[in-house]
């Protein structure tokens, strides 16, 4: 793993999606959380429910586990972006797939670290697909429905609303 980025206060508020749709989803899901929590420089904060969702993109493959977490981190974006390729790998994410938006035994993505706004080549923040995604959005509005997205300037309960959005399929998973 590179060297780690912290920045030097207290720490910053992100969401980071969840997702698998290989094996164990649910528990691949559970071990991603808990790999991320004891990294060290980031604390999950809260948990979304879990929901069973359909793929986006590309449709022939199996459904997905997703949920989302509140996390405070030390770490700047582009370090707790290492941290959850970091997390990925060590769990049996090859990125290298030929398929894009193909299975995946976990999946971790940084969708939003406070209102930041960033586009590098390695890193776009607010994530730039996020409010198509029902499987996002809907786990999100769990911790946090008011949050407002820092370039449509709307809430991610407005965005949940779009019509397109909401006729993706997903099903709440039991406790």
């Amino acid at each position: 793993m590179a060297a780690v980025t912290v920045d030097k206060n207290q720490g910053h508020y992100a969401f980071v999606a969840v997702g698998s749709n290989m094996g164990d989803k649910k528990g691949n899901c559970l071990r991603g959380i808990e790999s991320l929590a004891a990294s060290g420089d980031t604390q999950v904060v809260e948990c979304s429910r879990f929901y069973q969702t359909e793929p986006v993109d590309y449709l022939d493959q199996d459904w997905f586990v997703n949920a989302v977490v509140k996390v405070k981190t030390r770490l700047d974006p582009h370090g707790l972006l290492e941290t959850l390729l970091a997390v990925e790998a060590s769990l049996g994410r090859e990125r290298q797939s030929a398929v894009r938006f193909g299975p995946r035994i976990i999946d971790l993505d940084l969708i939003f670290y406070g209102p930041r706004r960033i586009e590098s080549d390695s890193l776009v923040l607010p994530h730039p697909r996020m409010h198509k995604r029902r499987f996002v959005l809907e786990p999100i509005c769990d911790i946090e429905p008011e949050l407002l997205h820092p370039v449509l300037n709307r809430t991610v309960r407005q965005l949940l609303a779009d019509p397109d959005v909401g006729c993706q399929k997903l099903i709440r998973l039991g406790e």
